[in-house]
């Protein structure tokens, strides 16, 4: 398989990084690469989402919502 056969898939805006372990656990939300905010649910990843005019429409698309560390409904360290 050559380069030009590859399919391209476009980097999600959104970025939910793993859990900390803190009180409340939480997690770090990235836009665009950068650091924006913390969030301890789904809903406080769409707010930060819509506060940086970004529509998450589907939490499960990964052109829209890169998890890493855990899926959308794993908000509790290991």
């Amino acid at each position: 398989m050559t380069e030009g056969t590859i399919p391209y898939m476009s980097a999600a805006r959104v970025t939910v990084l793993g859990v900390h372990a803190a009180d409340p656990p939480f997690r770090i939300v990235e836009v665009d690469g950068e650091f924006v905010s913390t969030a301890r649910s789904m809903i406080d990843v769409v707010v930060t989402a819509a506060a940086a005019g970004i529509t998450i429409r589907d939490l499960d698309d990964p052109g829209e919502v890169r998890w890493v560390g855990g899926g959308k409904y794993h908000w509790s360290p290991q």
